[in-house]
């Protein structure tokens, strides 16, 4: 018997354990796989090698800057992170680069060089957005989300307000073609948006640029593996006193009517008929489809709200290739001799020109094709030598591709050796020292994802589209949009609630919030509501 009960050991899912174990509450959380922390794996290839590469999540934007890193002292427990200076470098087919730093001046340097009026606009929209993001943007995603109404006239009572409603009508692609003018520079700027896996053609985005360009947070690595920030959690966990079981499969959700009269969700059992039960709440790090289709019998939902889960989409641009190289030396790339800053840069993007290459991209996921390679990657051991044994280096590149190549994921099993080949062709084309430096090379094609991450459903890392109106207080659908899950005791926390997916530990964050306060008890310093 336990006050409640956690489905899944993603990020949020540990977040959110971590704050009601603080809260006095005995909880615990239930893992399918032998590892916790989901998408925050770091893997040691060859086993035993030394050699180490973060598979599925690496990039963490800003984390440190969380509420919940400080909250639950995570640093103390292990989770430590670096944010290099220069922290994206984008390398032009015509041997030019576009640089993004930490210190904001230093981008529009950069910018500069290849046009001085985008470097202006870029300032001009970084100082108009710098309210928006502090004032707006950042406590929204810090609460549970207002109903849609009620916070577009919430917005229509400031400037600010009104700034981020104008903007967001637009698609991102109409607002870097509009307020942009150099090819490279609106590919890169949009590059940004489609890491986030938003539909550049769909209007309600507009804003991520500007709000990206006003944020002071840039991309962090956690230092020794993405894997150290689930321990660290983990440790958190259980030093107040909670338990995190992993190679538990689950068979349902028990449901039972209370003395009220109302339906609860009681507890769980698994598939080797273990019985655990909830004083309190179960709360769900899974998508919906498996929490309300597969682990709750029918006669416990209404129709409309089984059909509201089956009906949640999923990114088209999300799937991921993945290619890691362990290596004799990093990779040198030859822009650096005209920008020899080049050699410390933290991300770099390879193959990127215009704003075409988006659309090209996007029809090709449309038609299940493989794209013209666009790849971006780190090598993770310039910054964390730990990663590799002694002198030794990794890297790795991701790309975007289709999760059914050819109408079938399967068909990626025939072609995912010659696919590595023609990335790292690529990649040595700017970096020539790889051609010697390759000692061993690892490949995770888009369909590995859901085989390791069901709820990543389509290889989806967002574990949900932002467009079809899955957004704010109807993320993951109407009715669904505050955490809870219809049944009395039945919550959710995973990157299908808001503000969605990537490693911010919100929707744990938010959804630990709505817990507490439906238990009458102390939600500790956390904000009450948005803006």
């Amino acid at each position: 018997m336990y006050d409640g009960i956690v489905l899944g050991s993603g990020h949020n899912s540990l977040v959110l354990q971590a704050y009601l174990c603080r809260a006095g509450m005995k909880v615990i959380c239930l893992e399918r796989n032998d590892a916790v922390g989901g998408g925050l794996r770091t893997e040691q290839w060859p086993i035993g090698s030394g050699f180490r590469h973060n598979t599925h999540s690496f990039y963490h934007r800003a984390l440190t800057s969380q509420p919940w890193y400080a909250d639950l002292e995570l640093q103390r427990h292990g989770a430590s992170y670096v944010e290099p200076e220069l922290n994206v470098a984008m390398l032009l087919p015509n041997g030019g680069v576009l640089e993004w730093w930490t210190e904001f001046e230093r981008t529009v340097a950069s910018f500069a060089r290849v046009s001085q009026r985008d470097a202006e606009a870029l300032r001009r929209w970084r100082q108009a957005f710098v309210p928006v993001v502090r004032d707006i943007l950042v406590p929204e995603a810090q609460a549970p989300p207002l109903p849609s109404e009620q916070r577009r006239r919430k917005l229509q009572e400031t400037a600010a307000g009104r700034l981020l409603l104008q903007t967001s009508a637009l698609s991102p692609r109409e607002f870097v073609l509009r307020e942009f003018t150099n090819p490279a520079v609106q590919a890169g700027l949009l590059f940004f948006n489609g890491l986030r896996e938003v539909d550049l053609r769909a209007p309600g985005f507009g804003h991520h640029i500007p709000a990206l360009l006003a944020s002071d947070g840039k991309a962090q690595m956690c230092l020794g593996g993405s894997a150290r920030l689930a321990d660290a959690l983990v440790a958190a966990i259980e030093e107040a006193g909670g338990q995190v079981r992993t190679s538990v499969d689950l068979a349902r959700i028990v449901v039972e009517r209370g003395a009220d009269g109302r339906e609860r969700a009681v507890g769980v059992e698994t598939t080797d008929g273990e019985r655990l039960e909830a004083r309190q709440f179960v709360v769900s790090g899974l998508n919906p489809q498996q929490t309300f289709l597969e682990l709750i019998a029918a006669e416990h939902l209404p129709v409309a709200w089984r059909a509201a889960a089956a009906a949640f989409r999923y990114n088209l641009l999300a799937p991921l290739f993945g290619l890691y190289l362990n290596l004799d030396e990093p990779p040198r790339y030859s822009a650096a001799e005209a920008y020899p800053e080049i050699d410390n840069a933290f991300m770099v993007i390879l193959g990127l020109d215009s704003v075409q290459d988006f659309d090209e991209m996007v029809r090709a996921h449309e038609q299940g094709r493989i794209p013209p390679t666009v790849m971006w990657g780190s090598c993770p051991t310039k910054f964390d030598p730990t990663q590799a044994p002694g002198g030794a280096h990794t890297a790795f590149m991701w790309e975007k591709v289709p999760y059914r190549l050819h109408g079938s994921a399967d068909n990626w099993d025939g072609e995912a050796e010659a696919h590595g080949r023609r990335m790292l062709t690529q990649w040595r084309s700017y970096a020539p020292n790889l051609e010697g430096a390759v000692r061993q090379s690892l490949l995770r094609p888009a369909h590995d994802i859901p085989k390791l991450l069901p709820n990543m459903r389509d290889a989806d890392l967002l574990v949900g589209s932002l467009g079809d109106g899955q957004v704010g207080a109807d993320r993951p659908f109407p009715g669904a949009g505050h955490y809870r899950g219809h049944l009395h005791g039945l919550y959710l926390c995973g990157s299908c609630c808001h503000p969605s997916g990537n490693i911010t530990g919100l929707p744990g964050y938010n959804a630990a919030q709505v817990v507490l306060a439906d238990l009458g008890l102390n939600p500790l310093t956390m904000p009450q509501s948005s803006p």
